[in-house]
C-alpha cells in the first residue's frame, strides 16, 4: 500500500527521524492558513508546495514550487490544487491533485554548505535480508545514478539475526563523507530510519533527498514509503492511511470483492487461480502474438458467483477482445469450475461479447470439458496449454 509524502512522515516522526516539517492543506485559503501556523512553529519564512499523489517525479511535472509570501503560497497552491500532473511515474494523462503539503524551507544559510543525499530500505529477495542502499547523489533519479556513476551507490545487508549495528550506520555516515556533528547526526537518523522501516512493517522506504543542513542537521525531505499489504492486519492504524482515489476504481472494486487483479493494457483478459499460473497464462498469451488486459488470480474457490464477478470486472475494461480462463484443478475440482462459467454466463446474458476461451487441467478436466462443450454456451474449451493458446489466436485473427 503506497502512501502520501505526509503520511510517511508522519511515521518517521513517530520513531524520532527528522523530516522536514509540514501541513496538509486541501484548498488554496486553506494552504495560506497552514502556512502562517508553520510560521508560528517553526519560524519558517518561505515555504515549499508539494502536490500529494502516489508518484515520484512530482518536481519535474511542476507539482513542487517555492513560496516566498503568503500571497505566492495562495497562488502556487490554487494552481497545483486540481491540476492533473504528469510525470515519468503516472500514466499519461497524469493524476488528480486533491491536496497539497505546505512545507517549511530547510535550505536555509548557515555556516556550511546544505548536502543531498539518496537514501532507501527494502528487501533484497535475492539474499532474504533487508538492504539500506544510499548515494552521495540525492535529489536524482537513481536509476540515473546507478547508469552513469555506479560506484557512487552504496549498499549495506542486515542481518535480520542481530539488525542494524552500530558500526553499519557508522559506515554509511563515512561513505557519505560525513564528519562532525553532521556524521553523528546521520548515524542517528540511519537507525532511527531503519527502526520505522521494521517497526511499520514496510517493504519500502525511500528518501529522496536526505538533507544535510547549512548548520548540520540531518533530515529527511520527502518520503515515499510502500506498507506491506499483508501486515496490515496488525498495522490497523496504518491501514487507514489508504487514499483509495489514487488507486485505479477497478482494482478497489477487484480487492472488496477478494479478487487479486492487476489492470494492463492488452486485449486478452485473463481468469486464473493462482498467481504463478497467472504470470504463465500471460506468457502464454504473449506467445500467441497479443497482451494481457489483467492479471487476475480468483485464488482457490471459483465457484459461479465468483467467475460472474470476475467477468463484470475484466469487461469493464473497453479494451479487452477475449477472455482466458485458465484453471488448474488441484484443491478446486474443475467440473466445478466449469459448472460455474457456465452458470455464470447464463446469467450475465447478452453481457458478454467477446470470446470466452476455457482451459481447464487438473482434477476432473476432461468431465469439465464435456459440461463446457454440452452447454450450448458459445465458450471454446482446451486442456493443453498449446491448445488454449491456439483457440486464443484463432478467436482473434
Amino acid at each position: 500500500m503506497n502512501l502520501h509524502e505526509f503520511q510517511g512522515k508522519e511515521i518517521l516522526a513517530s520513531y524520532g527521524v527528522r523530516v522536514q516539517r509540514g501541513l496538509v492543506a486541501d484548498t488554496a485559503e486553506d494552504a495560506v492558513v497552514k502556512a502562517k501556523q508553520l510560521t508560528d512553529e517553526t519560524g519558517t519564512g518561505w515555504y515549499v508546495i508539494k502536490a500529494q499523489i502516489h508518484a515520484g517525479g512530482r518536481g519535474k511535472g511542476g507539482g513542487v514550487k517555492l513560496a516566498k509570501n503568503l500571497d505566492e503560497v495562495k497562488e502556487i497552491a490554487g494552481k497545483i490544487i486540481g491540476m492533473d500532473l504528469i510525470t515519468p511515474q503516472t500514466p499519461p494523462t497524469g493524476k488528480r491533485v486533491n491536496r497539497v503539503l505546505v512545507a517549511e524551507d530547510v535550505y536555509y544559510p548557515g555556516d556550511s554548505e546544505t548536502k543531498e543525499f539518496y537514501m532507501s530500505v527494502l528487501l533484497d529477495r535475492s539474499k532474504g535480508r533487508n538492504m539500506i542502499m544510499y548515494s552521495t547523489e540525492g535529489g536524482m533519479d537513481i536509476e540515473e545514478v546507478a547508469e552513469k556513476t555506479p560506484h557512487l551507490i552504496f549498499k549495506e545487508e542486515v542481518d535480520p539475526a542481530v539488525g542494524l549495528q552500530g558500526f553499519q550506520a557508522r559506515r554509511i555516515a563515512f561513505n557519505l563523507g560525513l564528519s562532525g556533528n553532521a556524521f553523528k547526526e546521520m548515524v542517528k537518523f540511519v537507525d532511527a530510519l531503519y527502526r520505522a522501516y521494521i517497526g511499520s512493517d514496510s517493504s519500502m522506504f525511500e528518501i529522496n533527498p536526505v538533507l544535510k543542513t547549512s548548520d548540520d542537521k540531518i533530515l529527511a525531505v520527502d518520503a515515499k514509503v510502500t506498507l506491506d499489504d499483508n501486515a496490515l492486519y496488525r498495522q490497523q492504524k496504518y491501514a487507514e492511511y489508504r487514499d483509495l482515489t489514487e488507486e485505479r476504481p477497478i482494482e478497489v472494486e477487484a480487492k472488496e470483492a477478494g479478487l487479486n487483479y492487476v489492470d494492463l493494457d492488452g486485449t486478452v483478459g485473463c481468469m486464473v487461480n493462482g498467481a504463478g499460473l497467472a504470470m504463465a497464462t500471460m506468457d502464454l498469451i504473449k506467445y500467441a502474438g497479443f497482451e494481457p488486459a489483467n492479471f487476475l488470480d480468483v485464488g482457490g474457490t471459483a465457484d459461479a458467483k465468483r467467475v460472474e464477478t470476475a467477468f463484470r470486472i475484466i469487461l469493464k475494461d473497453p479494451n479487452v477482445k477475449a477472455i482466458l480462463i485458465n484453471i488448474f484443478g488441484g484443491i478446486v475440482r474443475c467440473d466445478r469450475v466449469a459448472q460455474g462459467v457456465v452458470d455464470a454466463y447464463k446469467n450475465m446474458g447478452d453481457d458478454i461479447k467477446v470470446p470466452i476461451i476455457v482451459r481447464l487441467q487438473g482434477t476432473n478436466a476432461e468431465l469439465a470439458k464435456d459440461i463446457i462443450d454440452q452447454s450450448g454456451m458459445p465458450i471454446l474449451s482446451a486442456i493443453a496449454f498449446q491448445e488454449a493458446a491456439d483457440q486464443v489466436q484463432a478467436a482473434l485473427s
